[in-house]
């Protein structure tokens, strides 16, 4: 993993792999706001994703700011958040004990609340604006095949009601044996599942709503320049400059929403946010699968790994449909070459069959015929941003002036970016950091410690048998 980490970012490549959900693309997918760049700006955003676009909206939101530039390499939402599974799930149990070790109970209770309320405030948001986006809210279910994983997930989710509290939000969770599994979520062969509050949405059409609202309020939104080098200016201290292919650009404030790219823009994060090339495919479903969508999305959990997948909401384009990704360890040495890539044009050929399969596999016999127009209606890949800790990394970069990061999220940017983009916001604006502590988790903050942890791979993923866990889960006599 040492070799895959230190892999230096590319820029995103102009060619990459068709995903579902841009097709077709929005109007402003090549929006430019001005035909030239201006000369200098009072900030920019890299990065045009949920992160990106969230802050521009909650800049321009606050009473006396300024010119505000967005810069995207690609087509406008082109990234990771154009490219994901359309889940807003958070699964925050199956973090929660390392979480208690490694951050402490309050702080662990801190990160469960925030990954719920970053769900909840999403599909506020989109019914508030009337951003039609296909929210919907529900239930998901982890369907669990491993007992190491079912007895943690036990053991973590009594955690959690112990810590959290019994009637706190963030802790309601359902559990279903085998044989109540296979007859509500039509999947045999599980050791049981547990099921809890989630939702889906499209995240590209999300977010080119917020971009809307952000252009009304004058963002300048220029799509098809990349950044190409940050460095400082040679004006007065706290200035940057910008270059791109069009010209450069002089900022008092730059804000890099670049996720699993941003080391290619900023080298000290090098081997600490690493690039991991997930891969989904939109499927239609089986004959034996309920003609008005399943009622509820799923996540499927082995020994060393998962699937997660979603049903298209009634009422949305091709409802119905599923969309099924992970499978990341199924590639040789678990997927280990998926790692420090940034090529979003290609997909492992291992990974690609798998996430084609995978979904009739779990539900066997219920899945019944492929469709006549055949199963896959399109498959594609995307580029996620993790760090060595497992956490964000959210603030000014260490020891700069007025460079600011919030990527690196985990491959749950659905859950994480919304409030962390309002929580950069708020620390920019020098709001208190008493008021920001309340809710935002100090684990998301950049610091230079931060910057010393060496990278390990995706966290939480497996599950070893601990004889201590299985006994306090098993029934006693």
């Amino acid at each position: 993993m040492e070799g895959r980490a230190a892999i230096a970012p590319t820029l995103p490549p102009s060619n990459p792999t068709s995903s579902y959900w841009q097709d077709p693309p929005h109007r402003l997918a090549t929006h430019r706001t001005t035909s030239e760049l201006p000369e200098s700006v009072s900030t920019i955003i890299v990065g045009s994703g949920i992160t990106g676009a969230c802050i521009a909206y909650s800049l321009l939101n606050e009473p006396g700011t300024s010119s505000v530039l967005m810069l995207e390499a690609r087509t406008a939402c082109s990234g990771a958040t154009g490219r994901n599974g359309g889940h807003t799930k958070a699964a925050s149990y199956r973090a929660f004990l390392d979480n208690v070790r490694d951050q402490g109970e309050e702080e662990a209770a801190k990160i469960a609340r925030f990954e719920y309320n970053g769900i909840r405030a999403i599909h506020a948001f989109a019914k508030k604006h009337d951003i039609e986006c296909d929210s919907w809210e529900g239930d998901t279910v982890d369907i669990i095949y491993d007992q190491s994983q079912w007895f943690r997930a036990k053991k973590a989710i009594s955690e959690m009601k112990r810590i959290l509290g019994e009637n706190d939000a963030a802790a309601q969770y359902k559990f279903y044996n085998a044989s109540e599994t296979a007859e509500k979520f039509l999947t045999d062969g599980a050791l049981g599942s547990v099921s809890y509050e989630a939702g889906s949405i499209s995240a590209y059409k999300f977010v080119m709503g917020i971009l809307e609202l952000a252009l009304i309020r004058d963002l300048n939104l220029q799509t098809e320049t990349p950044a190409l080098k940050i460095r400082r200016s040679g004006g007065s201290w706290g200035q940057w400059t910008v270059e791109t292919q069009r010209g450069s650009i002089t900022t008092n404030r730059l804000i890099l929403a670049t996720n699993g790219y941003t080391a290619y823009l900023y080298p000290p994060v090098k081997g600490i946010i690493v690039p991991l090339r997930g891969t989904i495919a939109a499927q239609r479903p089986g004959s034996g699968l309920p003609k008005t969508g399943l009622k509820t999305t799923y996540s499927f959990i082995y020994s060393n790994g998962y699937e997660y997948m979603i049903s298209r909401p009634a009422g949305s384009a091709l409802a119905g449909d599923l969309i099924i990704g992970g499978c990341s360890t199924k590639a040789p040495e678990e997927g280990l070459y998926e790692w420090g890539t940034t090529d979003d044009t290609t997909m492992n050929p291992d990974i690609g069959k798998y996430v084609r399969d995978s979904a009739a596999g779990y539900f066997g016999s219920n899945w019944g015929d492929d469709d006549p127009d055949g199963r896959i209606r399109k498959q594609w890949t995307g580029i996620m941003g993790y760090s060595s800790q497992g956490f964000p990394l959210m603030g000014r970069a260490p020891g700069e002036d007025e460079l600011w990061i919030a990527a690196s999220f985990q491959g749950s940017g659905m859950v994480l970016c919304f409030l962390t983009a309002q929580a950069l916001v708020a620390i920019m604006d020098g709001k208190e950091e008493e008021e920001l502590d309340d809710w935002f988790p100090q684990a998301f903050r950049m610091s230079e410690d931060r910057l010393r942890y060496k990278f390990q791979g995706r966290l939480h993923e497996k599950a070893p048998m601990d004889p201590e866990l299985k006994a306090s889960c098993e029934p006693r006599s």
